[in-house]
Order: C-alpha cells, then structure tokens, then sequence
C-alpha cells in the first residue's frame, strides 16, 4: 500500500516546491569604456621596370629600364638601345649569304678597326667598286673618305645616349624632390 503511495506523495512534494518558489530576475549594470586603435603595416606598393627579352631573339637591341619608389610615389621608365655593331655585322652577313662577297666587306670596313686591319694586310677594302691594288691607290689618293677614328665616334654622342643622360637627370631630380 505504501509502495503505491510513494508516487503520489513523491509528485505532490516536488509540485508544491515548485509552486512555492518565487523567481526574481538578476539585473546587473556595468559601463565599458573601451578604445580600440588599430595600426596596419604593409609595405608600399612596387614600381616595377619593363623589361625587354632579348636573349632568344634575333634582335640587335637590348633594355634598359629603372625603378625608384618611394612611400608617396613610384616611378618607373624603360628603352630599349640598339646595337650599331651587331646590325652591321648582321647586314654583312646577310650580304655574303647572298653572295655579294664584296659588298659585305664593304660594310665591314665601315669600322675603322676593319679598314686599319685590311689596308695593313695588304688586302685594302673596296672603294666606288675597285678592288685589290686599284682600290689601295683610290684611298691613298682620297684619305677623307676613311672610315671615322673610333675615339672620334666616342666623343660623339648618340641621339639614345643623350635621351639616356637626360633621362638620368630627371630622375636624380625627381629622386631629390622626393627625399625632401
């Protein structure tokens, strides 16, 4: 008889334990004063030169190009120079491959270095199509149409040197600005 009043006695306890409990909320109050400062390092974006491939080419130029950069500006300029002596030498070539023996020694002695070495081996370099011994009296005879001295074209500067020299002040000029 008790076993079946267990139960009821048991639920009657905890209902009323229920009922008997009053619930207050919890309030709490507190104030936050908080700063957040967040710093972001990176590095400055990159000026970045052109390049100019010309390892696998058959072309007589090659690049030159520069960057500067600082925090606030970037510069960056490239050209491109071309190569007098290999576009001779790549003519004369050319020449001889089509069989124009003469006109490519021709242009050899375009080059001081060529004629001195021709004229000294005995073999002068042709002149207004005379070749041989008629050829060696033609430049005896006419000595201002000799190839120029190579220390006199290095004195003369090339239009692309000059843009090149101008080009390389601007940019100390620029660079100096900048460093202020």
């Amino acid at each position: 008889m008790f076993r079946k009043l267990y139960p009821i006695l048991f639920g009657s306890i905890l209902s009323c334990a229920a009922i008997a409990q009053d619930v207050e909320p919890i309030v709490t109050e507190s104030t936050v004063d908080s700063k957040t400062t967040t710093t972001l390092k990176s590095p400055p974006p990159s000026a970045i030169s052109p390049t100019i491939n010309t390892s696998n080419s058959d072309l007589c130029t090659f690049g030159v190009a520069g960057a500067v950069q600082t925090q606030i500006l970037g510069i960056s300029t490239g050209t491109q120079i071309t190569d007098d002596n290999c576009e001779m030498l790549k003519n004369a070539k050319t020449l001889y491959d089509m069989g124009m023996k003469v006109a490519a020694v021709s242009l050899m002695c375009s080059d001081q270095r060529v004629f001195d070495a021709m004229m000294n081996a005995g073999t002068p370099c042709p002149k207004d199509g005379l070749v041989g011994a008629e050829a060696k009296a033609a430049w005896e005879t006419a000595d201002d149409s000799e190839p120029q001295d190579l220390t006199e074209k290095e004195a003369a500067l090339t239009k692309d040197e000059k843009t090149l020299i101008g080009a390389g002040g601007v940019g100390a000029l620029l660079l100096a600005l900048l460093a202020l």
